[in-house]
């Protein structure tokens, strides 16, 4: 066992179609990350930047259900670059998806302006100075504002979407007003809406969001997303997320 092997686990999603190097103890990707690629929806050929890609997951999910689509992954951290990279290489993705060394902060030197069809982000939520503060670097940046806000980060992918562009996001459902009223500030005009909750009757924990840059005002309220049924049991339809059996073809 090398010096790496020691420190992270590997991990099979989608029946073992989809294979995930992790961190044992700093960040490692949650549900959040499995909703919002099962939310975006893609076209065919179109290019796509997932912002703070952590450890790659997000791209490699939608790279297996479009196959006919790019991606880049934006990332701040050495160590999570390092590790998204190997986890390309892992899935032979190499040839349509790409991580790269940015921050959203500094989105001028990472990528060009106005050339992406989609933008998606699972931005950190907790105020740098607020909550309890996360054991170790990786958990600390993925989690708190320290290294770019909500703000930072729609701002970022305004910067990236050509016109008619889409962005999709996930955030907790306490601050769904602060995404939808910055979006439209930034002129990513809301359009589709749905609220996660864990059980039904139960107050939403989640929003996902999709906007489109200039596009016309008028929203769609989907039906809520309920992750479980009763206890630890998953609803079928987020089964069916976490199993990658909902439709894998460009649409």
């Amino acid at each position: 066992m090398n010096k790496h092997e020691k420190h992270e686990t590997l991990d099979a999603i989608f029946g073992g179609r989809i294979k995930i190097f992790q961190s044992r103890t700093g960040y490692r990707f949650s549900l959040d990350s499995l909703l919002l690629a099962d939310f975006t929806r893609l076209k065919s050929s179109e290019t796509v930047v997932d912002l703070g890609t952590g450890n790659g997951v997000v791209p490699l999910i939608l790279a297996e259900r479009f196959p006919t689509c790019h991606f880049l992954g934006l990332e701040l951290q050495d160590g999570m670059i390092e590790r998204a990279r190997k986890n390309v290489h892992l899935n032979d993705l190499q040839d349509r998806v790409e991580i790269v060394k940015g921050t959203v902060r500094a989105i001028a030197r990472a990528a060009q302006r106005e050339v992406f069809d989609v933008v998606v982000a699972n931005p950190p939520f907790r105020k740098a100075t607020s909550g309890r503060i996360s054991a170790g670097e990786e958990k600390r940046i993925a989690r708190h504002e320290t290294e770019g806000d909500l703000r930072d980060f729609l701002r970022a992918a305004a910067y990236l979407l050509r016109g008619k562009g889409r962005l999709t996001i996930v955030y907790p459902a306490l601050r769904s007003i602060d995404v939808l009223t910055v979006m439209r500030e930034l002129g990513i005009e809301p359009k589709r809406v749905r609220l996660v909750h864990s059980f039904v009757g139960t107050e939403a924990t989640m929003i996902l969001a999709e906007g489109i840059k200039g596009g016309r005002s008028g929203v769609t309220i989907l039906p809520p997303l309920i992750v479980y049924s009763r206890a630890k049991d998953y609803t079928d339809e987020v089964a069916s997320i976490i199993a990658g059996s909902r439709d894998r073809q460009p649409r």
